[in-house]
This record gives C-alpha cells, sequence and structure tokens, in this order.
C-alpha cells in the first residue's frame, strides 16, 4: 500500500490515509472511507484542494473484500454478514441460535497476518440481531498470498464458527425427592422457569416422583418417548456419581454416561448421559438458585440438538470458576 497526494477533484473512489476534520476539529471524513462524488463538494465546500490517500499496489487485496471474503468462509448457519467501518465485517445472528467456536482454528488464524476474528464464547446462547463475530483487517489492504491462506484454511478445517439455530425446542424436566417428587417441584418449579425463559424455552413435558431407582428410570422412560432436546433432572439430594440412584436410573433405560464431574463453579456434580440421541442432565444444587451455573452453559447447545461430548465439557474449565 502507498500513499500519495491527489488533488480533491480527482479524489473520487480513492481510500482516505487519514481522518479529515473540519477546521473546528469536528471529524468529517474517517480514515479508510471511499470518496464519493458527494464527498469531493463537500470537501471543496472545505477549502481543500488536496487530498491524502491511498493506493493498492500489485499483490493487494482492499481491507473490505479481505473481510468479507475471510467472513463467507468462516461460519454456517443462521447468520448474516454486514460490513462495517474501518476494515471490519459483522457476523449477525437471524435468528435465535447457540454459537459454536472451534477455538484451536480460532487460534490458528489469528496468529497469522493481516485478518483477526473475534467471536462470543463457544456454547454462548445469542439472539436475532445480536453480533457473534467480528472479522477485523490491518488497515487499508492485505497481501493476496495471505488472504488465499487464510482462506485455504478455512476450506480445508471447516468453519470456525456455527450459528445452529433453535427452534421449535422441547424440554422434559423429572422433579425428584426420597419422600416426595412434589416437594421437589415446589422447591424447584419457579427456579426452573426463571433458567429456561433465559433462553426461550419452557418445560413442555414435566414429571415428579420418588428419589428411588425405579421410580426415576420409570419416569425418564416415560419422558424419553417424548424426543425431548434435553431431559433435564432436578433432585433435592447431591448424587455423589453414576453408582447413586439417579446415575443407575440413567443407566437402567439404556442411556450411556458421556461425562460426571464438570469443571464448572457452581455445577461441579454435573451427571450427563444419552439415551440415543436424548441428552439426560443431573446437576445437583443448580435448580436451588437462578444465578448462574454450569446449567446455563450447556443448555444452549443441547436446545440447539446438539451433542455435547464429555471433550467439550473438560473445555469449560477456562472461565468455569462462575461465582
Amino acid at each position: 500500500m502507498r500513499a500519495l497526494t491527489v488533488d480533491v477533484k480527482s479524489s473520487t473512489g480513492r481510500i482516505l490515509c487519514c481522518t479529515v476534520f473540519r477546521p473546528g476539529g469536528k471529524k468529517l471524513l474517517a480514515k479508510g472511507h471511499v470518496i464519493s462524488e458527494e464527498d469531493v463538494r463537500v470537501l471543496e465546500s472545505e477549502g481543500m484542494a488536496q487530498i491524502w490517500v491511498t493506493e493498492l499496489e500489485e499483490g493487494e487485496v482492499g481491507e473490505d473484500e479481505a473481510v468479507c471474503a475471510v467472513a463467507s468462509e468462516m461460519g454456517c448457519g443462521s447468520f448474516e454478514i454486514r460490513l462495517a467501518a474501518g476494515g471490519r465485517a459483522n457476523l449477525v445472528a437471524t435468528e435465535n441460535c447457540c454459537v459454536l467456536v472451534d477455538d484451536e482454528l480460532l487460534r490458528q488464524i489469528n496468529c497469522t497476518a493481516s485478518v483477526v476474528i473475534a467471536t462470543v464464547t463457544n456454547f454462548t446462547y445469542a439472539v436475532a440481531g445480536q453480533r457473534i463475530a467480528t472479522v477485523k483487517s490491518a488497515p487499508f489492504a492485505v497481501a493476496k498470498e495471505q488472504l488465499e491462506a487464510i482462506i485455504g484454511i478455512l476450506k480445508e478445517r471447516g468453519p470456525i464458527l456455527q450459528a445452529r439455530p433453535i427452534r421449535n425446542a422441547t424440554l422434559g424436566v423429572l422433579y425428584s425427592d426420597p419422600l416426595s417428587g412434589e416437594r421437589a417441584r415446589q422447591l424447584f418449579e419457579n427456579i426452573m422457569r426463571q433458567r429456561l425463559e433465559r433462553f426461550g424455552a419452557q418445560a413442555n413435558f414435566v414429571l415428579s416422583c420418588m428419589e428411588d431407582e425405579n421410580s426415576v428410570a420409570r419416569s425418564l422412560q416415560h419422558l424419553l418417548r417424548s424426543k425431548p432436546c434435553a431431559i433435564l433432572v432436578a433432585s433435592t439430594t447431591a448424587p455423589a456419581g453414576p453408582e447413586d440412584i439417579v446415575g443407575q436410573a440413567m443407566i437402567r433405560v439404556g442411556a450411556q454416561v458421556e461425562r460426571f464431574l464438570a469443571p464448572v463453579e457452581p455445577g461441579n456434580l454435573l451427571l450427563l448421559a444419552y439415551k440415543d440421541d436424548v441428552p439426560v442432565v443431573s446437576a445437583p444444587g443448580c435448580f436451588r438458585s437462578a444465578k448462574t451455573n454450569v446449567v446455563d452453559m450447556v443448555l444452549p447447545p443441547l436446545l440447539a440438538r446438539y451433542r455435547v461430548t464429555g471433550w467439550e465439557l473438560g473445555g469449560l474449565g477456562h472461565g468455569g470458576l462462575l461465582a
């Protein structure tokens, strides 16, 4: 990229090399702005005869073209790309969704030259109209060779970001207590409703039972028939692992334990199992308070019918200290 001074009259279509201010100090045109015919008239009315602009050299791509190219390749799902000032392209959710981020690929791209990407955190619940990522280039231009290298990595490795839509989400909830399931329901139902409302969800199928293996297993069987996005088990007790009543009931109905213990506080005792494609989540203590805990972290991908793995749960430790 080279800078040069040109007459204002012949500057249409050129890129400003620096911000132009009016005599009183108010900004007139921003650095990186592409000068239009109207801009020329304004500049002349301000008494300017010459202007400092930049010019692409061979082997360079303009900043707007570069960020749009990267934005088009870096993601998939329910978002649109909006070009912004200063060599930026924003990814904006077009419907309520869960944002999935490939952290390793993101880091690899951000360690190259000329273009950087900022995203929301992995598993973020985003509403329609929310910005979920920004692509920013070096000022004015990017070397074509570097841009092609970035695009090549994205084509080979797949998307950095997925905006996975949350549509027709259904949830099953099981309240359990050693003496009376209704006691657990009375204790937790209001907090459960508050938590689900954060994600535009509600409990579609609700049961309560005494916390013994037979009753819990039978209730889970009933809830599984409805094929919900997930089943949440809200127990008044604090099961110590898959060997306790809730975990054994999950196994009894044919669920496979994916992960016990989450590196998240509050919510360490999370137990996640899958019966076919339906996740069953036990999170002792997490329904006693509406404060953010591990359930808020894992619920968005489950509502988007994304299969959360034990490896991904292990990755929640970075940032998992919530309180």
